[in-house]
């Protein structure tokens, strides 16, 4: 079924609907410079992922144009996203749910190791299968009204789109359990304290956060950017001396990129700014 467009948002232009990115129409996708920001469109269903959607958002993923820096993740109307869509879930053998499952792992695979950083812009609602997609990004944004839920266990599913893994990383497999057993929600402030989200913002604010922040990250080197988001977490999941090991390679590697000695010698020299207290 074909959306009505949203408009476009302030800072960006709309991208032209060709090659791989035509007939996209559960998607906007609008750039401002190096960032590139794509918006779920299906604001009637509250952005909930239906096998269509997923298939969009991964066809975008993976062609990303060469001289994108950064991925915005957002949704279009009064939520982010209500998570799978469940008109579907019926329809599906159990062979056929672990493979839809798998489907999921791959587009949520391709944001968060793919070539660039990727930040979720939050609001309204952040449930089931939309956690498990804003867990993929690497930086979060949340608007007031934000709202936190994982709704499995009362619908009588499990996670299946990553939410095991990446969840439990921001907010620890208690509360997890928890919002899982039970179908507790967390608003906003709750979801900064634990961990869901990087920046608080008022309601609206979200994309312009986002577009400062995708700005300021496309001006470091992609060397050092691509370490970040693709070495650091994989460290994370080694024992600690094999972590220290490749930490140190990562180091080398990053440390002997010319972008990288330029960055150096302009700091040496008093070409470069200094790190400054928190405004």
């Amino acid at each position: 079924m074909t959306t009505t467009p949203a408009p476009t948002a302030a800072g960006f232009e709309p991208v032209p609907a060709a090659g791989v990115f035509a007939a996209l129409d559960l998607l906007v996708l609008e750039r401002s410079g190096p960032v590139f920001h794509l918006r779920l469109n299906r604001p009637a269903k509250r952005n909930s992922i239906s096998d269509e959607l997923l298939a969009q958002i991964h066809t975008v993923v993976v062609n990303l144009p060469k001289d994108v820096r950064v991925l915005v993740l957002s949704g279009a109307g009064e939520h982010f996203c209500a998570g799978l869509d469940l008109s579907e879930v019926s329809e599906r053998t159990v062979a056929e749910g672990m493979q839809h499952s798998r489907s999921w792992h791959r587009c949520f695979d391709a944001l968060q190791f793919g070539d660039v950083p990727v930040i979720a812009v939050l609001h309204g609602a952040v449930v089931g299968g939309g956690l498990e997609l804003a867990a993929s990004a690497h930086l979060r944004v949340a608007e007031d009204g934000t709202f936190y839920a994982l709704p499995e266990g009362t619908r009588g599913i499990f996670v299946g789109g990553g939410g095991s893994v990446r969840i439990p990383r921001l907010l620890g497999t208690s509360r997890m359990t928890d919002m899982m057993l039970t179908g507790r929600s967390f608003d906003a402030d709750e979801g900064q304290a634990f961990g869901l989200s990087n920046y608080r913002v008022a309601a609206g604010e979200g994309l312009a956060k986002a577009l400062q922040l995708g700005l300021k990250i496309a001006g470091n080197a992609p060397l050092s950017n691509y370490a970040i988001t693709q070495a650091l977490p994989r460290i994370a999941d080694l024992p600690a001396a094999d972590g220290l090991f490749v930490e140190s390679l990562m180091s080398s590697i990053a440390q002997g990129d010319e972008v990288a000695k330029e960055r150096v010698r302009a700091f040496l020299e008093k070409r470069a700014a200094k790190v400054s207290r928190p405004s």
